[in-house]
């Protein structure tokens, strides 16, 4: 079993309903390996470190505990997965020049962000998986957040997929 560090952001069904409404419902439903936060109306977001035999099932069973405590909830985002290069460094322990001189040496072969901008973004998984096949950090990268970095992504491109019209998704996947 592995420990599993991960953050839920969900819409709440009714943004005027004070969130500290949801907190003894989540306890009870499995949820008490969250630090819980209720800052924005209308959301709210769980830090689980959850042990479990895998980061999916860690995922999984941490949705399915807020959603039987708070059933009309709206999961958002699962992280970690969208990061910038000095995010990236931080984790790895290591300088925002360091990898990005390493993105710029492996153009090729390097991942694309998902946002190029002021921050660019990532998917930490490509990230991660790339430093890990290619570039020989095994050492710097942990195993369960490699894992965790993955399922995240999953998530996170299934609910924004689920998000195109029906009519649209058959154009997009003839093209692709």
């Amino acid at each position: 079993m592995s420990e599993y560090n991960f953050i839920l952001n969900f819409n709440l069904p009714n943004a005027q309903v004070n969130p500290d409404n949801y907190l003894e419902s989540l306890a009870t439903e499995g949820c008490d390996d969250a630090l819980i936060g209720i800052g924005k109306k209308g959301k709210i977001s769980l830090n689980f470190i959850r042990e479990s035999s895998s980061a999916r099932k860690a995922v999984y069973s941490a949705i399915q505990d807020v959603k039987r405590a708070i059933p009309q909830a709206i999961l958002t985002e699962v992280s970690p997965d969208f990061v910038s290069l000095t995010e990236v460094a931080k984790l790895l322990g290591c300088t925002r020049q360091n990898i990005r001189n390493l993105l710029i040496k492996s153009e090729e072969k390097c991942p694309r962000p998902i946002y190029s901008g002021t921050p660019s973004i990532w998917h930490l998984s490509d990230i991660l998986n790339w430093l890990y096949e290619e570039k020989k950090y095994r050492n710097r990268i942990d195993p369960t957040l490699l894992e965790l970095s993955k399922v995240s992504k999953d998530f996170n491109i299934v609910r924004q997929w689920e998000t195109v019209d029906s009519e649209e998704k058959e154009k997009i996947q003839l093209l692709l």
